[in-house]
């Protein structure tokens, strides 16, 4: 790495986060580097090709991404270091308007000509009815992942990072995952719609489709706290299972 950065001064580790293997600052003479990795054994390692990929797309809603080094052992990514700190959800917090300004510019980006994964596919295995799929074909880039940890708040902004699921798709999904984290939060169902009420692609959305997408995601956690019971994840499924109520007794 040091052949990307020059002479390392020091090195800190980074304990946030789910998916790498390693993640560290790195400070040198002249400048800062966050860079995280996995090893090229490791089953997904591929979600350093999707980071790799899609970061020249996202570069002003995303730290840059400036390097890549790969060995037989290793596969590292180095981004811009960008000092701030991860979103809170609370209801009633700042940040979440800053995270709806940021998906509202991702909204904007249309899914480029990449090998990404579709949201129909992703997201058929969890279909009611395999005939609802088509409501989730669409031409947009989506993130899909709105773990606060994968949100930096810095200078006022919102900075999305783990760019491991990009995925082309209709643009309402990504306000969809959001809500999911909004309640997760604390939000309640219809707090966290209104959340999302003034984002071009949630006016857009269609009830049934944003109906049977909330049935996706809740046999989708459901399935997840099955085969792991984390906290985390079983409290995912009841807000996804509370989602799909709301969807079904409220919105019609």
């Amino acid at each position: 790495m040091e052949k990307r950065t020059g002479p390392v001064l020091s090195a800190q580790t980074v304990s946030e986060g789910l998916n790498s293997a390693v993640a560290m600052v790195l400070k040198t003479e002249v400048n800062s580097f966050f860079f995280k990795g996995l090893k090229q054994a490791y089953p997904r390692r591929w979600t350093q090709d999707m980071e790799w990929m899609i970061g020249p797309y996202v570069a002003g809603i995303s730290p840059k991404a400036l390097w890549r080094v790969q060995d037989d052992e290793w596969d590292l990514i180095g981004f811009e270091a960008v000092e701030g700190r991860h979103a809170s959800y609370d209801p009633g917090s700042p940040d979440v308007s800053l995270v709806t300004d940021t998906m509202t510019m991702l909204g904007r980006i249309p899914c480029p000509n990449l090998p990404v994964k579709t949201a129909e596919s992703r997201w058929k295995p969890y279909m009611d009815d395999l005939a609802d799929v088509h409501w989730l074909i669409g031409d947009r880039l989506l993130h899909t992942d709105y773990n606060p940890l994968n949100i930096l708040i810095a200078d006022g902004r919102a900075l999305l990072i783990d760019w491991a699921w990009p995925t082309r798709g209709a643009g309402w999904i990504d306000p969809a995952c959001l809500i999911l984290r909004l309640m997760a939060g604390g939000h309640t169902a219809e707090e966290a719609d209104k959340v999302c009420m003034d984002l071009p692609a949630w006016r857009k959305a269609p009830a049934k489709g944003v109906k049977a997408f909330a049935g996706a995601c809740a046999n989708m956690w459901d399935e997840i706290a099955q085969a792991d019971s984390a906290p985390w994840k079983v409290a995912m499924a009841e807000v996804a299972e509370k989602w799909l109520q709301y969807r079904a007794w409220h919105r019609g």
